[in-house]
């Protein structure tokens, strides 16, 4: 799932006990990558505004909504997946009896 964030930095953005939070919410990897990016997306929101400097400038409402757009192609693409593994089922339903037919 980091990478699927990119959170590969040393300490991490997200602690293992958050990832796993994120995990145990959804049953798809990436939906739980999708909600993990919209929170870090809230807090970059939040926390960077747009700031400027002598030298620096950020702007933390772009960078918020390119994460929200990372997390949409994310879920976009469970949703794919998801779709894809319900053509390729082949399971049916058949009636039991246990008499034989009736």
């Amino acid at each position: 799932m980091r990478l699927l964030i990119a959170d590969l930095r040393d300490p991490p953005i997200l602690s293992d006990d958050m990832i796993r939070g994120f995990l145990d919410m959804q049953l798809s990897v990436k939906r739980a990558a999708a909600d993990a990016l919209d929170a870090i997306a809230s807090s970059e929101a939040l926390l960077s505004k747009v700031m400027r400097t002598q030298d620096r400038q950020t702007n933390g409402a772009a960078v918020a909504d390119a994460l929200r757009k990372h997390a949409a192609s994310l879920r976009a693409q469970a949703a794919a997946e998801d779709e894809s593994a319900a053509e390729d089922s082949h399971f049916g339903i058949v009636e039991f009896s246990p008499y034989g037919r009736l």
